[in-house]
């Protein structure tokens, strides 16, 4: 055993002895998998979207990032990560709803929001593609801070969406009604799921 890492390793030992020599339909995802949802979510250790949706091996193909964040179409030589995932996922995997999920007490969305970032080499220049979400939300006035860190959380998550149709392949399977995308927001603290309403201009509640 890797001391630190036992848990993990004895983790695994038990998903191999109940599932995967057991369990059929996680033998044949192993075989190829054909996801209908793609969930973009944070790296935040406490937002696992396999967890909090009680999902299997096959359910999601997953982006995790830094706040959640898309940023916008651009084609040049630098390394697009989340643009190269989109794209597979879309485009190959032929996805049919793709989920941008955020969530509160989200450390990326408080960096936004700081002033001094200074200590960090990439976490400040990745951040700042939710940048209009914090020249919109400073312009209104909250309750309390917590209502301040929620609205520039859920605001970041609306940048994320704007941003998807920003790829036109993405676009034009949205157009053609092949594909919708969601916006949801998880608050761990009170264990609720919003969901953006278009149509009402708010979330709403999920569960």
């Amino acid at each position: 055993m890797i001391k630190g890492l036992e848990n993990y390793i004895s983790g695994f030992q038990r998903f191999k002895k109940s599932r995967f020599q057991n369990d059929d339909n996680v033998k044949k995802v192993f075989g190829s998998q054909s996801p209908k949802v793609l969930i973009i979510a944070c790296s935040d250790s406490r937002v696992d979207p396999a967890i909090l949706f009680d999902s299997s091996p096959g359910d999601f193909f997953v982006i995790r990032n830094v706040a959640n964040l898309v940023p916008p179409y651009l084609r040049d030589n630098s390394f697009h990560g989340v643009s190269a995932a989109l794209e597979y996922a879309v485009c190959h995997l032929k996805v049919e709803h793709i989920i941008v999920m955020g969530h509160s007490s989200c450390g990326g969305v408080a960096a936004l929001m700081s002033e001094d970032n200074s200590g960090f080499e990439f976490i400040d220049n990745w951040v700042n593609i939710a940048y209009s979400a914090r020249l919109r939300i400073n312009i209104m006035e909250y309750a309390d801070d917590n209502a301040y860190r929620c609205a520039c959380e859920q605001e970041s998550l609306l940048v994320s969406l704007g941003n998807l149709l920003t790829f036109p392949w993405l676009k034009k399977r949205v157009k053609a009604s092949e594909l919708q995308i969601h916006g949801w927001y998880f608050n761990m603290q009170i264990g609720s799921l919003d969901r953006w309403s278009p149509k009402d201009k708010a979330f709403v509640t999920l569960v």
